[in-house]
């Protein structure tokens, strides 16, 4: 594809989330620094936590990208060696933007594909070895059922990465999306603590990591830095022992005021 050509292609779509580059200088127009840090800080704190337990890259792995946007994550999984991944977003925009990417990038058509459609009401019957679950679960109102879909690919490793409620022990607080066309189903959406994405997991049967932050720039990350958003490695029979485990978050403030007002009152009383 000539420059112009594809320039005049990537420029039809309103708006892109992700930046990427191409030959020739050509690029997707994302200027703004802090989401281009912020992609590239996400990319080392949990795809390369992936690849650490999968020895260092994802051959003979069939990916599934849950709500996979334009095909970032993917695209880092095939040049990771996957054998197939397959993308599933809502919105028929980013199904386009992806099979743009993929098809300028030459990427074999035999080892991807990209599917609109809500990730509840899509037919999954192939198995996947693997799971991206990337700003997913923190958008649903069904997170049970989420695993469930993933129970049902047979996959062996998930990556999860969310924002969490902040409030202590395991449940599910109720949250509205800011933007309500990022609903799978409802605007509505339960929002985890990280105890219970572990506890969510364990049910599934897959143990579950809070990976420790590995970042080196929080521009653009802030959400990371104040502990409201964190990563989680899952896996059945892979171990994940050598994993860095993210701390015990300490209750403050932030803590307080998304407790139940009970506990609360209790801690200002002592």
């Amino acid at each position: 594809m000539e420059a112009q050509e594809l320039q005049d292609r990537i420029a039809a779509f309103p708006r892109w989330h992700y930046r990427f580059e191409f030959d020739n200088g050509v690029s997707t127009p994302v200027p703004d620094r802090e989401v281009i840090n912020r992609h590239e800080q996400r990319r080392r704190y949990f795809f390369e936590a992936l690849l650490s337990v999968t020895g260092g890259s994802l051959r003979g792995h069939r990916v599934l990208d849950l709500g996979c946007n334009a095909g970032f994550w993917s695209l880092h999984a095939i040049e990771a060696g996957a054998d197939f991944v397959l993308g599933v977003d809502g919105r028929q925009m980013f199904i386009d933007q992806a099979n743009l990417v993929f098809e300028t990038k030459g990427i074999d058509p035999s080892r991807y594909r990209f599917e609109e459609g809500n990730v509840f009401g899509h037919a999954f019957d192939e198995r996947f070895d693997a799971v991206l679950c990337l700003g997913l679960l923190d958008h649903v109102a069904k997170p049970v059922e989420l695993f469930e879909l993933i129970a049902r690919v047979d996959a062996e490793i998930v990556v999860i990465d969310s924002d969490l409620s902040r409030a202590s022990s395991s449940f599910f607080e109720v949250a509205h999306l800011y933007d309500p066309r990022n609903a799978i189903d409802y605007p509505m959406v339960l929002l985890p603590t990280r105890d219970a994405v572990i506890e969510l997991a364990a049910e599934f049967d897959f143990e579950a990591v809070p990976l420790a932050l590995n970042i080196t720039d929080y521009t653009g990350l802030t959400d990371y830095l104040h502990q409201r958003r964190l990563a989680f490695i899952c896996a059945k029979r892979t171990s994940l022992d050598a994993l860095p485990r993210a701390a015990t978050p300490m209750p403050g403030p932030w803590w307080l005021a998304k407790a139940d007002p009970r506990r609360v009152l209790r801690a200002l009383r002592r």
